[in-house]
């Protein structure tokens, strides 16, 4: 990703945030792999913090307990964010997430 790039890249996850939809979801968590750059990880971590529709704050729920280990990380920072804890509670009992992960704010 070239610099120029930065600020049209981010623009593009908040946007899709806001929207909210399983698809704009999607889009923003498909950008997460173990080959992601670490300003694409900030990027997503802060675009995630700007979804607030049920049917997104759902579709992160999903990839908590169904997506890539990172996918599952990020969902977990999201929600330790909103302090929904039994969620992050039940993720890590049933192995999807770490100690570690689970209590990281």
């Amino acid at each position: 990703m070239e610099k120029g790039d930065y600020t049209g890249r981010l623009k593009i996850l908040v946007d899709k945030a806001r929207n909210g939809s399983i698809v704009d979801v999607d889009f923003i968590l498909d950008h997460l792999s173990s080959e992601s750059i670490l300003v694409m990880t900030r990027f997503i971590n802060f675009a995630l913090s700007n979804v607030e529709t049920k049917e997104g704050m759902e579709r992160i729920k999903y990839y908590l307990f169904n997506g890539s280990q990172i996918q599952r990380n990020y969902a977990s920072l999201f929600f330790n964010r909103r302090g929904d804890w039994e969620i992050v509670l039940e993720a890590f009992r049933q192995g999807k997430i770490d100690e570690i992960q689970a209590f990281a704010r």
